[in-house]
């Protein structure tokens, strides 16, 4: 199986044993489970496994939590394992809702910890990618602990929040990166009601990055939920309360209903979905604009509004969007629908060229006509596009080859302010 369908695991406890498999934060490694095991593998086979890039693991970025589901249940598949137990902390913990929403029958119990139905905003996550590009892990790295921690832990454990420091700083950029992106599109919001396994949702107390609230939500929208807030607990509250986190997933465990027998002692077994599941099939092949021009009936193609809003608020930001949205009145309404219509849902949206390269060919037009305004807005998406500053300075000094110097230098100008603002590291709570 190919590796980067599959995910760096490791095993505990007993073979043959019913199995629970437990999913890191972002940044985390599988030793952030450390302090569980040995009262879990008393019962249990243990799994942990590491994203891509954490811990040493390769580094194939995941841009879902959903793909990353899907690598999991590929290892699992190949280890023989049918059913599980599974328990996640933050990025792990929406692994696990993934896994709960599109694999019901494997998974027996679920445990949700410093999770959330919606981790923050999509631009939080997609502007952290920029800084990150930019700085490198090293700031999101120092400012762990707070984040991690509460402030007596991290005083009262300084080798364990020198622990943590390191693993952040140490994993992959573009995998941490990715793990960004698949947190800023992450929202089951509406599909909490169709997760049907018994779910254990536990808080700590002094989360501020997942607080007591997000926890709430989602037992609100669980049907068969329970809520257990951990006192003296911020983020990472495996490591920072263990024996209280151990005690809730064993009682949990022990409230599981019996279900059918569970594999895995090492030798791959072929897996096969229930009888009353039906394969999922790919989607039909997108049709083709030719054909549309061809003779298709122009009431086939579909209406570019809601694509393009998509695009338009991924390139631009939901902040930019909203605004624009709310102070449109009779005069300007009917041009912000053009706008999204058009620009982002017929163009921006088209598979011939990637965005990157349409922020480069963006930049240039805007230069060329001298639109300062909208190359400010333009540079900062062409940073969330993934374009880098040096980048950024070799497309504008391209442009003054052929646009002329003084273009150029007001460019230069614009760009400057920008990177300046959206690359300067940030501060605070936020890291999953």
């Amino acid at each position: 199986m190919s590796e980067t369908k599959t995910l760096q695991y490791r095993t505990d406890g007993p073979d043959g044993a019913p199995l629970i498999v437990l999913g890191p934060a972002l940044g985390a490694t599988w030793h952030m489970w450390d302090r569980q095991i040995p009262e879990l593998t008393r019962h249990r086979r243990v799994l942990r496994f590491d994203f891509p890039g954490h811990g040493g693991a390769p580094a194939h970025p995941a841009l879902s939590a959903a793909e990353l589901a899907e690598r999991l249940i590929g290892t699992l598949d190949a280890l023989g394992v049918e059913r599980f137990a599974y328990a996640g902390c933050s990025l792990g913990g929406a692994v696990g809702a993934e896994l709960a929403l599109a694999h019901p029958h494997r998974v027996s119990s679920l445990a949700l910890l410093s999770s959330a139905p919606r981790y923050g905003t999509p631009d939080a996550w997609r502007q952290r990618g920029v800084v990150i590009r930019t700085n490198g892990l090293d700031p999101v790295a120092r400012s762990t602990p707070e984040r991690w921690f509460t402030p007596g832990f991290a005083t009262a454990q300084p080798a364990i929040v020198d622990w943590a420091v390191q693993m952040v700083r140490t994993t992959d950029p573009g995998c941490y990166i990715a793990a960004c992106e698949a947190l800023a599109a992450f929202d089951i919001r509406d599909a909490l009601p169709r997760i049907g396994v018994p779910a254990l949702v536990v808080a700590g107390a002094d989360d501020r990055v997942t607080p007591p609230s997000d926890a709430r939500a989602l037992v609100a929208g669980i049907p068969d939920a329970r809520l257990a807030l951990v006192p003296g607990a911020s983020h990472l509250v495996p490591v920072e309360q263990p024996a209280a986190v151990t005690d809730l997933l064993v009682t949990h465990l022990g409230n599981e209903t019996p279900g059918e027998p569970q594999r895995g002692t090492g030798r791959p077994q072929p897996v096969g979905a229930p009888p009353a599941l039906r394969p999922v099939m790919p989607p039909p092949p997108p049709v083709a604009l030719a054909e549309l021009e061809a003779g298709a009936s122009a009431a086939v193609r579909r209406d570019p509004y809601e694509a393009g809003l998509k695009v338009r608020r991924e390139v631009l930001g939901d902040g930019f969007v909203d605004r624009a949205l709310a102070e449109a009145d009779d005069v300007t309404r009917d041009f912000e629908d053009f706008a999204t219509r058009y620009a982002w849902g017929e163009v921006w949206d088209r598979p011939g060229i990637d965005r990157r390269t349409r922020s480069v060919v963006t930049l240039t037009a805007l230069t060329a006509g001298g639109h300062l305004d909208e190359l400010a807005l333009h540079v900062r998406a062409a940073l969330r596009n993934g374009l880098t500053p040096v980048e950024i300075t070799e497309v504008l000094l391209h442009v003054g080859v052929y646009c002329g110097l003084p273009a150029a230098r007001a460019a230069f100008a614009v760009a400057r302010d920008v990177v300046r603002e959206e690359t300067a590291p940030e501060d605070g709570p936020g890291d999953v």
